[in-house]
C-alpha cells in the first residue's frame, strides 16, 4: 500500500510495513511545503475575517499531518499506526479543498450577480448542496481507505480500494457538475460586472477552475493508480505520489494563499444587508455561517 523506491537501504524486511525505501528528505520537505501553507491560511483567516476559511486550513493541516505520520513512519517503519494515519490522511485530506471550493463559490454567486443565484439555485444553496455531496464522496473515500490499509486479506483489500475508487469517481462527477454551474457564473459576470469588480470575478473564477483542474489530475491518478491494487507498477515509483497527488495538492493550497477569496469578497456574503443574508441562506445555506 506504498508508493516508491529511493537510494537509501532498504528497512528489515521483516518488520517494516513499507516494501520498498521511501526519501526522508522529501517526506521532510513536503512537510515543512504544507506547514508553510497551513500558517498563511491561518494567519490570512485571521486578517480576512472569514469563519469558513477554517475548511482550507483543514486541508492543508491535514496534508501536513500526512507528511508528518511518513516522516515517522519512514524513522519507525515497524510502526503500523504511522503507516496507516498517513496512508489514509493523503487519500481524503484533498477533499477538504474541494468542500472550500464549493463554499466560495456560493459566496461568488451571492457578490457578483444582481439576483444572488445561478438558475433558480440560491447562493446559499450551492454550498449547502455541494458540501453535502462531497462529506458523502469523504465517507466513501474514507471507508475504503481505512478498510485498505488496516486489512491482510487480499480480497478485503481489494474491496478497501474499489470502495475508494467509487469514492473518488463519486468526487469526480460532482466537480463536473459543479463546473457547469461554475461556467454559467463566468458567463454572468463577464456580461453584467465592470471594472475592479469584473477583474476580481475573472481571477477568483481562474482560480477556482484551477484548483479543479488539479483535483482532477490528482483524482486520474490515483484512480489509475488503483486500479491494478497495490501491486501495480505506479506505487513503486514514489516521484509519481509526489508530482501528481501531493504537488497539485500543494499548488492549489498556494493558489488560494495568492488569490484568497478574503480579499476579494468583502462581508461574509459580499454587499448583503443582515435581513437579505437571513433570506438568502436558509434553509440550506445555514452552514455557510
Amino acid at each position: 500500500m506504498s508508493n516508491a523506491p529511493t537510494t537509501t537501504s532498504l528497512p528489515d524486511a521483516n518488520s517494516s510495513h513499507w516494501n520498498f525505501s521511501p526519501s526522508l528528505a522529501a517526506s521532510l520537505l513536503f512537510l515543512v511545503l504544507f506547514a508553510i501553507a497551513t500558517v498563511g491560511h491561518a494567519a490570512q483567516t485571521i486578517w480576512y475575517r472569514k469563519p469558513y476559511c477554517i475548511v482550507i486550513i483543514c486541508s492543508a493541516l491535514a496534508q501536513t499531518l500526512t507528511y508528518i505520520f511518513r516522516t515517522l513512519s519512514i524513522q519507525n517503519p515497524s510502526n503500523l499506526a504511522d503507516y496507516e494515519a498517513w496512508f489514509i490522511l493523503i487519500l481524503i485530506a484533498p477533499l477538504f479543498t474541494n468542500a472550500f471550493i464549493y463554499m466560495v463559490f456560493g459566496r461568488m454567486v451571492w457578490a457578483f450577480t444582481s439576483d444572488h443565484q445561478i438558475w433558480k439555485i440560491k447562493a446559499g444553496h450551492f454550498t449547502a448542496i455541494f458540501v453535502a455531496l462531497d462529506i458523502v464522496a469523504l465517507i466513501i473515500q474514507l471507508a475504503g481507505a481505512a478498510l485498505a490499509a488496516t486489512s491482510k486479506g487480499q480480497n478485503t483489500v481489494w474491496t478497501g480500494l474499489h470502495t475508494y475508487m467509487a469514492g473518488v469517481g463519486i468526487q469526480q462527477l460532482f466537480i463536473i457538475i459543479f463546473c457547469v454551474f461554475a461556467l454559467r457564473l463566468s458567463q454572468k459576470a463577464r456580461q453584467t460586472l465592470v471594472g475592479q469588480e469584473r477583474r476580481s470575478a475573472v481571477w477568483l473564477l481562474g482560480a477556482v477552475f484551477i484548483a479543479l483542474l488539479l483535483i482532477t489530475l490528482r483524482i486520474c491518478f490515483r484512480l489509475v493508480e488503483y486500479s491494478q491494487g497495490l501491486k501495480s507498477t505506479i506505487p513503486t515509483q514514489e516521484a509519481y505520489q509526489y508530482t501528481l497527488d501531493s504537488l497539485p495538492m500543494l499548488a492549489a493550497l498556494y493558489l488560494f494563499n495568492l488569490i484568497h477569496p478574503g480579499r476579494i469578497i468583502r462581508g461574509e456574503y459580499g454587499v448583503a444587508t443582515t435581513a437579505e443574508q437571513t433570506k438568502l441562506a436558509q434553509p440550506l445555506g445555514t452552514i455557510l455561517i
